[in-house]
């Protein structure tokens, strides 16, 4: 027998989901996550689902990981001192940037925060020309650059950009320099922007490349530390990274590219509830991933995440496909606080994290946050143990709390709620990024929320929202993991194409995206992916003649080879409109072409949940106070192992498990469905 193991790395806990490849039988484990060696809390976490299955490490042979590494250096500026190779005369391609003007501050000002991923002392000019067709049109001074190597060698560099002008049209001098560079520098990595992001646009180009440059040492260092720790636990386990577009990489690839790696934790959540909605029967989903320092959103349409060319994690935005992920710092760890020039209630994005945590944790936390919140008010009932262990303790939650109670001059209960509320809206406003702000209707979505925290709130932002039901799987809390077990090998190429339609055919176009696609698959393939499991899909990027914004829609080749370009031409205008609610009576142009190939993901037997009535009674195990819309009740608390396909759950409720708490409200019901998933609707509103 045989197993893999999906894990995900969050700021607070690390989850890990082990499934039975031949039965798809799952069990999970929740540990703290260790923020200063990641692999720690995946070792522990490793033990403990195996001991939890009763099996031997040794019969796992595929870890499937979720990491935040590469986020978290670029956040906390962490990275590699890098040196950045360019063509004589673009040597501040990154200070100037794009110039953005922030806000209505007017022209004269200019937005041009410094990037210390590249400084300028450690910029040099490549003495060198390729034109725009990819013509020579100067050559390298081969002699003149190793002088300028060496001088980068006294600055103690650890990586080195190349980005020279025009590469993506011809790579033969950024592959001469690189050649050069491992002479002259042995022993630093050297990022080819010709091998990253082969596209046009100088700046997107050169910043997208830098930061693949500043995170790889200490990404590499990772990958290497994690896959010879599993060695030494597992026979010969196969180790894949989560990508931020959703798919996985080799561990040798994440250690090459992992600018691909920046939003690899919460795209694993995502993957997670495409299989739950799959089973419940909901292909346009709103997704809520509540974790302890952030809240991740995204939407579904179709049974399709939304994919965007650029991700960007705090002041950098790097052109790389990802799940169109929105993130706020909102959390269980989020801290309440009340300035003292406003006096008004603030959430976040400050947070607890997993050291020293929230007041209830009893780990020497003292600052009120939402997790004490959800104590004080009852949500979280002292009887429960998050992970299946850790224990809450009511009295330092209040303790806590009363500082903003004291603050606003309220009582500890509406200080909570407000806490409760706030952080609400905070969510909302994510939600409203991927839904309202893109030309969709949150009413016309079903919310599924996962995270340890999400299904503390789902009932809440659904009523905000209008998006009925909320949907809360089996082991929400475990969700991220998940997807990264039931994900798939996945690999992309592309190509700058820039050509009006009137000048090209739809065959030729077809033609270049299946010799992409046939690039692509070449990885897949070194993964032992064989031809009949791999899954082609086709993007372009079109604007109108003249524009330049750029729009990428998808492309069916047999449609385009039948109906010619106007089966491309369509779909723009009809993402434009969307978008921006007109089109324009100008020429098309192609800018960019782009093929992704994915491999087949693994089936994982969702078993059915034992049929039952209406009456959750047998799942009954208590009662809890809760303070809920300015009103102190009674909920009647659930354990939802012992829940049963059929039974309805009148609020207000709790619903408890291992990995998290589920609050439905005064006057909506939860509905388990026969997978097991908790629907909950307004009293008032049929269940679909």
């Amino acid at each position: 027998m045989t197993y893999r193991l999906g894990v995900d790395v969050g700021g607070t806990f690390t989850d890990l989901l082990l499934v039975d490849e031949a039965s798809g039988e799952t069990w999970s484990a929740k540990v703290p996550s260790t923020p200063a060696d990641q692999s720690i809390g995946v070792l522990e976490g490793l033990e403990r689902v195996c001991a939890n299955a009763g099996i031997s490490p040794t019969q796992i042979d595929h870890v499937m990981h979720g990491t935040t590494v590469a986020t978290n250096t670029v956040l906390t500026g962490t990275g590699a001192k890098c040196g950045l190779v360019t063509t004589r005369g673009y040597r501040q391609v990154l200070q100037i940037a794009r110039s953005y003007v922030p806000g209505g501050l007017g022209g004269w000002v200019i937005y041009n925060k410094s990037l210390p991923m590249a400084p300028l002392s450690c910029t040099i000019e490549a003495h060198e020309r390729i034109s725009a067709q990819g013509e020579v049109v100067e050559e390298l001074n081969e002699a003149k650059l190793r002088e300028d190597l060496r001088s980068l060698r006294s600055k103690n560099i650890e990586a080195l950009t190349v980005s020279l002008i025009n590469a993506f049209a011809n790579d033969a001098h950024e592959q001469r320099v690189a050649q050069i560079a491992h002479e002259e520098l042995p022993g630093i990595p050297v990022s080819l922007s010709s091998q990253v992001v082969p596209e046009m646009q100088e700046y997107e180009r050169t910043v997208t490349t830098v930061a693949n440059s500043y995170v790889r040492p200490k990404v590499a260092k990772y990958v290497r530390n994690l896959t010879a720790k599993l060695a030494e636990r597992t026979k010969s386990v196969k180790l894949h990274i989560l990508r931020s577009d959703g798919g996985l990489a080799s561990a040798a690839s994440s250690e090459e590219f992992p600018v691909n790696l920046l939003m690899s934790g919460p795209a694993g959540g995502v993957t997670g509830a495409l299989w739950i909605a799959s089973q419940a029967g909901f292909p346009n989903l709103l997704t809520l991933d509540v974790g302890g320092t952030s809240t991740d959103v995204a939407l579904i349409q179709n049974g399709e995440p939304r994919l965007r060319r650029e991700t960007t994690v705090g002041d950098v935005t790097v052109r790389a496909s990802s799940v169109d992920i929105r993130t706020v710092g909102a959390g269980g760890g989020s801290i309440a606080h009340v300035p003292e020039l406003t006096k008004a209630l603030r959430v976040g994005p400050q947070s607890a994290g997993a050291d020293p945590g929230p007041a209830a944790y009893n780990r020497g936390g003292q600052e009120p946050t939402v997790t004490d919140a959800n104590v004080v008010l009852g949500y979280l009932p002292e009887m429960q143990r998050l992970g299946g262990d850790m224990v809450l303790d009511r009295k330092l939650a209040a303790k806590a709390v009363q500082k903003v109670a004291d603050a606003l001059g309220l009582s500890l209960q509406q200080a909570a709620l407000g806490i409760y509320n706030i952080v609400n809206e905070n969510m909302t406003g994510a939600l409203r990024l991927v839904s309202v702000e893109q030309g969709y209707d949150p009413r016309d979505y079903a919310l599924i929320a996962f995270g340890g925290a999400g299904p503390l709130h789902a009932n809440a932002l659904s009523r905000l929202l209008g998006s009925w039901p909320a949907i809360i799987p089996p082991g929400p809390g475990v969700l991220c993991a998940l997807g990264d077990s039931t994900t798939a090998v996945r690999d992309e190429r592309s190509r700058t194409f820039v050509r009006t339609f009137k000048s090209i055919t739809a065959n030729e176009v077809a033609q270049i995206l299946r010799d992409l696609a046939t690039d692509a698959s070449q990885g897949l393939k070194q993964e032992g992916v064989p031809d009949a499991d791999m899954r082609t899909s086709y993007q372009v990027e079109v604007r109108y003649r003249g524009q330049g914004l750029r729009l990428s829609v998808d492309v069916d080749l047999e449609d385009l080879e039948r109906r010619g370009l106007i089966a491309i031409s369509e779909k723009f205008d009809a993402e434009h409109k969307r978008l921006f609610t007109f089109t324009l009576e100008l020429d098309h142009e192609l800018v960019t072409l782009r093929a992704a190939v994915r491999g087949k993901t693994i089936e994982i037997e969702r078993r059915a949940v034992n049929g039952g009535g209406e009456d959750p009674k047998g799942a009954e195990v208590g009662t809890q106070a809760v303070y809920m819309d300015g009103e102190d009740l009674t909920a009647i608390v659930y354990d939802r192992t012992k829940l049963e396909a059929g039974n309805v759950i009148p609020g207000p409720a709790i619903v408890m498990e291992m990995d998290s708490t589920t609050v439905i409200l005064p006057a909506h019901r939860g509905v388990v469905d026969a997978h097991g998933n908790i629907l909950i609707y307004p009293d008032s509103h049929p269940v679909l």
